[in-house]
């Protein structure tokens, strides 16, 4: 077995356009490895062929090219065996037991494995900064469904963390372009 006492400083991040939105994620910074989480990943939706090209775009100049992701299925509908990247492809796999269902295993070349805590894209904004900073706290030796049980136990989710209201069906239609419905014995002038 290796065992990593230190870890390469991570390559200057090279600037390039790309499509996707700007990612929602924190990293330990580079030293020994302390704890179980190496940071925090917030992603838009629960579609991993989606938000994979994204992730690995940001983590491939820093740490290597990423060949192999694995998850625990519980949060992600699909789990697609491979998905293609900027310039190659990732292997996906998963597992149900051994894995827990708030991290990603990320395997690269050069670095060799990296576990980070995967924040539910539902998450209010406060709640996952509180959760990244957890993630990237050197001393914080918790594994990620334990940091998010601690922060539903500390923080229950608050109004304005919660879904917005229901709208009614007439401002759902106006929102969405719709014509004000006219009184009734009135016909529109067109």
């Amino acid at each position: 077995m290796t065992v990593l006492t230190a870890r390469p400083p991570p390559a200057a991040p090279v600037a390039k356009p790309s499509g996707h939105p700007p990612l929602r994620l924190s990293v330990k910074p580079p030293g020994p490895r302390t704890g179980l989480l190496d940071g925090a990943w917030w992603p838009r939706s629960r579609d991993l062929a989606r938000e994979l090209p994204a992730l690995t775009d940001l983590l491939d100049p820093l740490w290597g090219r990423i060949t192999r992701v694995t998850v625990n299925p519980t949060h992600w509908p699909v789990v697609p065996r491979k998905v293609p990247v900027t310039g190659h492809v990732v292997k996906v796999g998963w597992f149900r037991a051994e894995q827990d269902p708030h991290q990603l295993l990320l395997l690269s070349y050069h670095v060799g494995r990296w576990d980070l805590l995967i924040i539910p894209p539902e998450t209010g904004a406060a709640a996952a900064a509180r959760l990244m900073t957890a993630a990237c706290d050197l001393r914080t030796g918790r594994t990620g469904s334990a940091l998010i049980a601690d922060e539903l136990e500390r923080h229950p989710a608050a109004p304005a963390e919660a879904d917005p209201p229901a709208r009614t069906q007439a401002e759902a239609w106006e929102a969405e372009g719709g014509a004000v419905a006219l009184p009734v014995g009135m016909t529109a002038g067109w």
